[in-house]
């Protein structure tokens, strides 16, 4: 087994750029694994670190190879996507918005697991404002800058626009509102003020009220990310990875992705969130502001 770190951004100059050679009784196999920057490349290295390298040992074993793993960090969601789609990389982690969107251009990609978080297949979105905000409401956000994270992010912009939609709240009454791409971007942007309030994921939401500087406006559910094969991947290594992944359950290993373990998983889960993005169609009604 060897993990090999391809591609991060070059933010990681000491990233490795070697193979291992292949042990001797054992034939090679490369499963290049690719995501997009939702957080900094540093961080994600950092959380994705230990799970690749039990699953790559898992793999070996699974798959009677010496699996080399391929770490690709994209810069942009769509980068991410497309690559998918298009088969540049073997499997990948994605939120679901971004599985949806990936299986409406290519319906042949194949879910492997689901992370579970305490047990559970939900999970909280947040939009956060300033914990000295007098906002109370998302009503009060009429007239008020928002910071939406990636345009295909699920909890970012999919599933924000929704709970504002249903709150009355239409992209024509805010001031203003961008897209910021990462999460961690959107919740220094409502610290330092540049916006009124933004939508991130509860565990970077959580860095900040422990610091004392955010607070939740408005919690909403998700479904957790789903682990996704590319179209066309050979059969044994497809089962071995949906395998693998669900063995997956020493703790120290998962605490850096802030996970419990992987369970099965099928389409239907991901309906959910297809609702939410439909909803979210309501925001944009009437208005292209920005």
């Amino acid at each position: 087994m060897h993990f090999l770190v391809a591609t991060l951004l070059a933010l990681l100059p000491t990233a490795a750029s070697g193979t291992q050679k292949p042990r001797d009784d054992k034939p090679a196999l490369q499963l290049d694994f690719g995501v997009y920057q939702s957080d900094k490349a540093t961080v994600m290295y950092r959380k994705l670190n230990p799970v690749l390298e039990a699953l790559a040992s898992e793999l070996d074993a699974r798959l009677d190879a010496s699996v080399d793993l391929r770490l690709t960090i994209f810069k942009s969601y769509d980068e991410g996507i497309e690559s998918l789609v298009a088969g540049k990389i073997d499997f990948t982690r994605f939120g679901p918005a971004s599985y949806i969107t990936a299986k409406q251009r290519n319906d042949d990609i194949q879910l492997l697991a689901m992370e579970l978080e305490h047990g559970e297949r939900r999970f909280l979105g947040v939009i956060a404002v300033l914990n000295s905000s007098p906002l109370q409401s998302l009503t009060d956000l009429k007239g008020k800058r928002f910071a939406f994270g990636d345009p295909n992010s699920t909890i970012g912009r999919y599933l924000a626009q929704a709970e504002l939609a249903q709150a009355g709240i239409r992209a024509k009454d805010l001031e203003s509102y961008a897209f910021l791409s990462r999460h961690d971007t959107v919740a220094r942007a409502v610290e330092l003020g540049d916006y009124d309030a933004g939508s991130m994921a509860v565990n970077t939401f959580e860095d900040s009220r422990k610091a004392g500087k955010l607070r939740a406006l408005k919690t909403f559910e998700n479904v957790t990310k789903p682990w996704i094969a590319r179209a066309r991947l050979a059969p044994e290594v497809v089962a071995a990875l949906h395998d693998s992944l669900l063995a997956l359950k020493d703790p120290e290993v998962l605490k850096e992705l802030k996970i419990s373990g992987f369970g099965e998983t099928s389409d239907a889960e991901y309906a959910f969130v297809r609702e939410g993005m439909k909803r979210a169609d309501d925001f944009n009604l009437g208005s292209t502001k920005h």
